[in-house]
């Protein structure tokens, strides 16, 4: 029984340690946090503060897992499993620069891949401006 109780105070202790970050879609066409760095077990939730706007994952560290892209308009959640660089973008606002950058684990490891993503001139330029941010914090 004493092994029950400390695998459930485990398993509580480690989802009290797990973070939430909140991303609004923004009036600008633009994402509220355009870079998070967060750990891995961590949550991002997007919140529809303004219409016309979804998240859509363009790379990851393993492309097989990305998760599905949200619906127009609505709320949306991901929890963060494997460390990485993730690069999302509003579908219909990729084009012009509406993205957002997440690293998972201060891991870098598939940074070629995501600089290697076909983009707008404009969206890779603001990709470069991102990736510039996450390395001058890790």
């Amino acid at each position: 029984m004493k092994i029950i109780y400390l695998l459930f105070f485990l398993l509580l202790s480690l989802n009290i340690y797990a973070g939430t970050i909140q991303i609004e879609f923004t009036a600008d066409d633009s994402y509220s946090v355009e870079v998070a760095k967060i750990d891995v077990g961590d949550t991002i939730e997007w919140l529809p503060k303004n219409e016309g706007h979804n998240v859509e994952f363009l790379g990851g560290p393993d492309l097989n897992s990305l998760p599905k892209k949200s619906d127009l308009n609505a709320f949306y959640s991901v929890t963060f499993n494997l460390p990485g660089i993730y690069l999302y973008h509003c579908t219909p606002h990729g084009n012009m620069g509406m993205l957002g950058l997440i690293v998972v684990g201060n891991d870098f490891h598939n940074l070629e891949d995501i600089e290697g993503i076909e983009l707008s001139h404009l969206a890779k330029s603001v990709l470069e401006r991102f990736i510039r941010i996450a390395k001058s914090n890790s």
